[in-house]
């Protein structure tokens, strides 16, 4: 299995900084709260300081939304919508440890960061445009097709795995408390992109290595190094061409 941008995502979004992260061994018993508050800390006080639309990580996805054709106030990464959410609540819900600090991670940098069970993905994962024959399952279970040209998650099966890229997992990928593998993908479109990406990356390495002993591998990804390549056979992630 590969992660890959379609070379059009490259040639359309240049300002795109992409890391991933292939992990396994993950369990839902590790208690991961005391690695939240530090997340929800930064966020609180940035937002103190003005709502969501301000920052420039956001302002640089709602400029790539509307490049896109996706009206970025009617759609909106998964980063903003974390924000927002805790705003106007003060918390996020808790559902997995291992969502749950990439939801923590995704608030305090204000960068989306989503979270896939690569046991429900089929064959190769493309960021690219949407065919329109594709297949979306929500969290709720029900099935949706995207629109052609929407920007999708999609896999060798014609799954897609995210729609709009707004990075929110579809129902079928969604982290479950049998989830073993997963690839965890963090993409910013600001100027600090290309410094906050790998950070964000050897944070998460470093709690997963810590919390589950997991065993992790990551790669920034650019137009000239595109695919991230997981061997099928045995789950382990290596650096494509």
């Amino acid at each position: 299995m590969r992660f890959r941008h379609s070379p059009q995502v490259w040639s359309t979004f240049p300002e795109l900084t992409c890391g991933v992260l292939h992990a396994t061994g993950i369990t839902p018993d590790v208690d991961v709260t005391p690695r939240l508050a530090r997340y929800a800390d930064t966020a609180r006080a940035r937002l103190a300081g003005g709502t969501e639309g301000g920052f420039p990580e956001i302002q640089a996805w709602r400029r790539a939304f509307a490049r896109a054709g996706s009206p970025p106030t009617r759609y909106r990464c998964a980063a903003e919508s974390l924000l927002r959410r805790f705003r106007r609540e003060g918390t996020l819900p808790r559902l997995h440890p291992l969502v749950d600090l990439g939801n923590a991670l995704s608030l305090g940098y204000a960068v989306p960061v989503a979270v896939l069970d690569l046991a429900r993905i089929s064959g190769d994962l493309t960021v690219r445009p949407a065919l329109g024959t594709e297949v979306y399952r929500t969290l709720g279970g029900d099935e949706e097709h995207p629109e052609p040209d929407e920007l999708i998650f999609a896999d060798a099966a014609g799954r897609a795995h995210s729609r709009r890229w707004t990075h929110r997992q579809s129902g079928a990928s969604a982290v479950r408390a049998e989830t073993a593998e997963v690839l965890v993908v963090i993409e910013a479109m600001h100027d600090d992109g290309p410094r906050v990406v790998p950070r964000m990356l050897a944070e998460l390495a470093a709690a997963l290595a810590a919390d589950w002993a997991a065993p992790t591998r990551t790669a920034v990804l650019t137009a000239g190094a595109p695919d991230f390549v997981v061997s099928e056979r045995t789950g382990a992630a290596a650096a494509g061409r």
